[in-house]
Formats: C-alpha cells, structure tokens, sequence
C-alpha cells in the first residue's frame, strides 16, 4: 500500500470512529473509563426490538457490527499494565465477553443453527449464575413471580410474555442452519415450552386476568406453529452441528479464558476417567466388608436422609475450619433437598442421591455462590450479576466438581466410607459425558454417539436408567461447547490454583489453610479459574499465552 493509500485509510478510520459511533471516543483511559465502556457494551450487546422481539435477523446483525469493532478499538486501547491486578482481571472479563459475541457472530449464530435458542419460557432457576447454554435477550424467569400475582405483577408478566410470539415468528425466518442434531433436538425444547405456559395458566389459577389469559393462547399458537414449522424442515438438515477441533480450541481460549486446547481436554478428561474408575474399584476393595448402602424406600426415608446430610455438610463446614459459614448458606442448600423418586423413575443424581444425598450436595456449593450474589454482590459492576456467554462456567461447574473430592479428603465421609464410592461415581460420569461432548464438537462422533460415551463409561449402569437427563445433557454440551467438559477442566485448574496457592504459603514459611483459600476464590467471584489465580497468587502466564495466541490468530 503507497503513503497516500495509507493515510486515506487512517483518515477513513478515524471519522468512523469519531462520527460513525453511538459511544463516546477512547484514547486510553483509567478504570473508570473501562466502566463506562463495560456500561456502553452491554447496553450495546443487547440487541433492538423487532415487533416487541429481540432483533436477530442477519440485516441487524451485519447494521451493528461495526458498532461493535469500534467498541472492540476502544478496550483495545487501554493501557492496563500498571493498573492494580484486580482492574487487569476486570478488563480481561470485558475482552473475553467481547470476544464471546464476535465468535457467536462467525461461528456459533445460536440464532440461526440452534432452534433451542428461542425456547423462552424458564420456570426454575439455574443452579449457576445465568442459563446454562445460550438464551435470546427475551427469557421470561417465571420463577421470579410469586402466585398468585399481585395486580403489578400480572401487567408485567403480560409485558414479558408479549415478546415470544413476534420471536416465534421471527425464528422461522432467521432458522437457516442445517445442523441436524441441533435441529432435531431442539424440537423438543421449543415444544416444552407449550407445558411452561399451561403452567403458569395453572400457577396463576381462576384469579388470572383475560389479558394474561390472552397473551399466553397467543403464545401457545405461535409456539405450536413454530413446533410444526422446525419438524416439516427436520428432513433436510443432515449437516454437522460440532463447531470442529481449531473453533473449539479458539473459544476456548479466548472467550472462557481456559489455558488447554481440545487435544489437552482429551487427554485429561481421558485421565480423570481412568481415575475416577481406578479409584471406585479401590475404594470397592477396600470397603468389601463393609455392609452396602441402602437407598431410601419412600419419602419420609428420603427426607430423614436429606435433612442429615445438610446437617452433616454445614457442620463439617464450620468445624473443620473448610470455609467461613454465612447465615445464608444452609438455607440455600436446604431449599434444594428434592424429594423421594421411585426407583423405576430415578435419574442418575436421584440414584446416588438416594444412597446418600452428601455427595450430591456438596455440589450444591452452586447455591451459596449464588446467595452470595444476591446478597453480597462483587463491588466491582462487572462481576455483579453473570458474566455473559456462559464465561463462567469452568469457575462455577468446576469449583462445584472440585469440591465433590475436596471435602472428601478432607475428611466428610470418615464415618461414611462407602458414601466415598458415589464421589468417584460422580466424577466417572462428568468425565465421561465430557469426553464425548468433545468428540460430538470435534464432528468425530454424532450427538447419540457422544451418549453412548457417556453410558457406557458411567458406572454400575447409572446412566442406562432414564434417558431425558442423557438428551439434555448431551444436547447442552453441543449448544454450548466447553460446558461439557467445564466440570472437569475447571476442577483440574482450582486444583491448580489451590497447589500454587499452597506452595507460596509454604515459601513464605506460612501454614496453608483451606478456609483462606476458598474465601479468597469467593470474594474474587464467579470468573474464569486462570483469572481467578493470577488475582490470588500473582502468577499471569496463563493470560500471557492467551493473549500472544489472540494476537496470533485476529
């Protein structure tokens, strides 16, 4: 390119950048700045209104890109080196959310490949910080509402729910992909929401208001054409719905900030299924003359169990010195205690949680992460609330996957041995289900292949028992790439974490202590686990690598 080429191509830059945007100019700039930006992305991130319906039409999209290069230009330009580690980590969580939409832009258009993108209707919340997989902008948490409804209430419930017939509409136009397992899995997620919206009719009762009444029939005539639009085009998807092995790896890196490629998570997730295995038949071994667990026969067995093992668990908790007990914790555990499910009908977490509900629910750490968001929210704005695009989800699913065998060593089950067998059995299946969702995105293995991993690789059979927890799962992991396998990579990198953390106490002649390390990994929040550890030990070279690979590969 000669000079005069050159500087017409600056010039041109330079009055986009100045007139061409709805944000202010950036050169540079302090924390407070990259506030101000982090306000104006995610302003931006959420996408105008089509009929009353988020817009995701491919014109939109194409309209506002620009806009978001420029506030990629922007964050781009700060100079952050001097900045305290904590401002870094921040500024890191605002590129890895910036880099999430650019992917979802080129490669994962949920939007278009992904008929569950537009099932909206939740009735339950999520046991991590947002929905597990992605969601359009116009999700109606029906769990927030308290029935019967107040007058307020009702008008916005009727408010939400007017968005999902223009978005039905909308799906059968922006819906081009040809994802075959996405497609025909999808189906059914579209179709459940037709039983969520006969549910709220029922929850609202005789008292629910004609306006109410009306918007949800409309709902449900949109929905069930949208259903019957989605199975008519069913026979002429036949493509991949993987996103292949160098996507993977990319998002991977550069929008959940995990340090491993999807060669890396093979191998491991191939170790810690070895392990877990090996270390079940140990345990086996060890345990075999000890008389076996018994399940709980009906609710009041149940109940008794569950009750217990919350007891068991806080105690332990506060006792032995593991993390500091909020008033708040033993009541978002108990909440979450289900109830007895007859044998015949029992997933494999109802299986291992009628055995003995503790293993299960040391996994329910979800839900003191979650009071603690809503009751202690992060100071800084941008880890209040969820991160977008699931960024969370090694830090959240890996820390909840962690403390399963955290606890144990330290000393849970001592009185309980065999219930030490159910934590490997826990962990089998998260590796195994893991494995194939990473065959299923490499494109090696369809979505029922991925399964059969994950069957046949779970032990004692549990997973051959009730096949909807074998769809759902299988069918996340494939919309969502990475979750899968967040269980395991995240609980590898807290271990991680929690080695380095050790051996600095150690070098500084300090005794470790658990409790100062969780509630230091709980006051820096639900963040990726590699950010997480160079804001609790200094050590960067994960982000380094990351960011030389990003500069390498944009």
């Amino acid at each position: 390119m000669n000079p005069i080429m050159k500087i017409s191509t600056r010039m041109a830059l330079l009055f986009v950048v100045l007139f061409a945007a709805p944000v202010s100019a950036q050169e540079g700039g302090d924390y407070d700045d990259l506030l101000k930006l982090f306000a104006e992305w995610r302003d931006f991130e959420r996408p105008p209104l089509l009929d009353g319906a988020p817009d995701y039409t491919r014109e939109r999209f194409s309209e506002r890109y620009k806009t978001f290069e420029i506030l990629r230009a922007r964050l781009d330009e700060f100079e952050i080196n001097a900045w305290p580690v904590s401002e870094q980590v921040d500024w890191h969580l605002v590129r890895a959310e910036m880099n999430g939409y650019e992917f979802n832009h080129r490669v994962l258009r949920p939007w278009a490949r992904d008929p569950a993108f537009y099932a909206t209707v939740w009735m339950e919340r999520s046991d991590v910080p947002a929905h597990e997989g992605p969601t359009n902008h116009a999700v109606v948490d029906v769990w927030k509402y308290s029935f019967p409804l107040s007058r307020d209430d009702e008008r916005n419930l009727v408010a939400e729910l007017s968005a999902i017939p223009p978005l039905m509409r909308q799906a059968r136009r922006n819906l081009t992909g040809d994802a075959r397992d996405l497609w025909v899995t999808g189906i059914r997620d579209v179709r459940g929401q037709l039983s969520n919206l006969d549910r709220i009719l029922e929850l609202a009762g005789p008292g629910a208001g004609a306006e109410l009444r009306d918007v949800i029939e409309k709902c449900r005539s949109e929905t069930t054409a949208l259903v019957s639009w989605l199975e008519e085009q069913a026979p002429t998807k036949r493509g991949p719905s993987g996103i292949g092995k160098d996507n993977y790896t990319w998002y991977q890196q550069n929008v959940h900030l995990l340090p491993l490629t999807w060669e890396d998570e093979v191998r491991l997730l191939n170790r810690e299924l070895d392990r877990a295995w090996s270390s079940l038949k140990l345990e086996e071994q060890r345990n075999r003359d000890l008389p076996p667990l018994v399940p709980a026969k009906n609710s009041e067995e149940y109940a008794a169990k569950a009750e217990e093992a919350v007891d068991r668990i806080m105690n332990f908790l506060e006792e032995k010195d593991i993390l500091t007990v909020t008033d708040y914790m033993k009541p978002a555990m108990a909440a979450h205690m289900g109830s007895f499910v007859p044998e015949e009908t029992r997933n494999f977490f109802a299986i291992t949680s009628h055995y003995d509900p503790a293993p299960l629910f040391t996994h329910f750490y979800h839900w003191f992460e979650l009071a603690r968001m809503d009751l202690e929210p992060h100071p800084s704005p941008i880890r209040q609330g969820a991160l977008l695009y699931n960024i969370w989800d090694n830090r959240n699913e890996g820390t909840a996957t962690g403390v399963e065998e955290m606890f144990m060593h330290a000393g849970l089950y001592d009185d309980s041995p065999r219930s030490r067998e159910l934590v490997w059995i826990l962990l089998a299946q998260r590796a195994a289900r893991g494995l194939g969702s990473l065959y299923a995105h490499a494109n090696e293995m369809t979505m029922e292949e991925a399964g059969g991993v994950h069957q046949d690789w779970t032990p004692r059979g549990w997973m051959k028992t009730e096949p909807d927890l074998l769809v759902f799962e299988q069918h996340l992991y494939l919309r969502q790439p990475g979750y899968g396998t967040s269980y395991v990579t995240g609980k590898y990198l807290l271990e991680r974490t929690l080695a380095d953390f050790s051996k600095q106490r150690e070098e500084e002649g300090e005794d470790f202590s658990l409790k100062d390390f969780l509630d230091r990994l709980n006051r820096i929040d639900s963040i990726p686990i590699s950010l997480a550890r160079w804001e609790m030990t200094g050590l960067d070279e994960d982000i380094r690598s990351l960011m030389q690979n990003e500069r390498r590969l944009r």
